[in-house]
């Protein structure tokens, strides 16, 4: 139940063509871009759904996890390049928040 706190930069391996060592590399987290209409499995489902019949294939319901893995989108200042990193599952993760100091007083 800890939240999960990650720097703005971080230096790190880029493996782009120009850069091949360590260099400052900018962190994002990762959001799943919207569904493309004209993908093949939605194409098939919108053609299999219309006319009467009502709903064809089976809605997911048995829902298990409670939360997602976070994945961190870094890109390499010097050549733009740009990664993903999978991080553990956690249920608080914040991006660049206070550092945590050593045998401080917790403030409400």
């Amino acid at each position: 139940a800890k939240m999960v706190n990650v720097p703005k930069q971080r230096r790190t391996f880029c493996k782009g063509r120009k850069c091949k060592k360590h260099t400052l590399h900018k962190v994002t987290q990762y959001k799943k871009g919207k569904d493309s209409v004209y993908a093949q499995g939605k194409r098939r489902y919108d053609r299999k759904q219309q006319g009467y019949g009502g709903q064809t294939k089976q809605v997911f319901h048995k829902k298990a996890k409670t939360t997602k893995k976070i994945v961190l989108k870094m890109e390499c200042t010097t050549c733009k390049y740009k990664k993903q990193l999978p991080i553990k599952r956690c249920k608080h993760f914040e991006l660049g928040g206070d550092k945590k100091k050593k045998g401080q007083m917790i403030q409400f």
